[in-house]
């Protein structure tokens, strides 16, 4: 099973480095592709993970020796703060995009790009990190985290692209690439607590949440609705068989 982990590892790094190199990045209106990848990563987070997330927050109640309602209370409020996070990042890229004096889209603020891409590969880190601990649950779980985690990177570093254009192909891409990498190795290193690992499902399901929904509901986009419903349905049922 580390194997499995490691090549899906390998796979999502290998997202980060084509994705500027595809034919969909920047088109408009955005590509069918593109929006059946957020239906899957938004079916994943509906289905798997956030229902997850309630035996998890039981697993925190008892370490805590909170009651059943307050532990499930405590890890959705850990998804909600993954949410709120990134929608201030967003927010704060979109305002610094439209000031006076930038040029082509691309934030040339180097201290809001240094922030926007640290906040990425953090939560790159925590993916690669949390793909580890997909392969101690069985296959089934690993292959089901995996193939919505690399629909979700397909869709999200699109947007960085189009955010940070030249800085991405320079470096933004190599550095998610090895932080996600960064993330398979620290989990096969290190071992946290089960608290700690229903937290982090946590603030990775809102992080995916938001990414996939600032990428599909922007009316510039121009986003394939039917081709979303597709993602969710397809996704919905081989999660529900599986």
């Amino acid at each position: 099973m580390v194997l499995g982990s490691f090549l899906f590892a390998l796979g999502f790094a290998g997202v980060h480095l084509a994705t500027s190199r595809l034919p969909t990045t920047g088109v408009v209106p955005r590509s069918v592709w593109l929006s059946l990848a957020g239906g899957v990563s938004v079916a994943y987070v509906f289905l798997h993970l956030l229902p997850g997330l309630v035996a998890r927050g039981a697993k925190v109640g008892l370490e805590l020796g909170l009651a059943e309602n307050v532990s499930a209370t405590v890890v959705f409020m850990v998804a909600l703060l993954g949410l709120t996070g990134f929608y201030g990042l967003e927010n704060l890229v979109a305002k610094r995009r439209r000031a006076p004096g930038r040029v082509g889209g691309e934030v040339v603020d180097l201290q809001v790009f240094s922030i926007h891409l640290g906040s990425f590969a953090a939560y790159n880190v925590l993916i690669g990190y949390l793909l580890v601990q997909r392969e101690t649950e069985g296959w089934r779980e690993l292959v089901t985290f995996g193939i919505a985690m690399a629909a979700h990177f397909l869709s999200a570093d699109v947007g960085l692209h189009q955010d940070h254009a030249a800085r991405y192909d320079r470096f933004a891409r190599w550095l998610l690439a090895g932080a996600v990498l960064a993330g398979w190795a620290l989990g096969q290193l290190v071992e946290v607590s089960g608290l700690a690992i229903g937290l982090l499902y946590a603030l990775l399901a809102g992080g995916v949440i938001l990414n996939v929904m600032k990428e599909e509901l922007p009316e510039d986009r121009q986003s394939r609705f039917w081709a979303f419903l597709l993602g969710v349905c397809g996704y919905s049922g081989i999660l529900v068989l599986a």
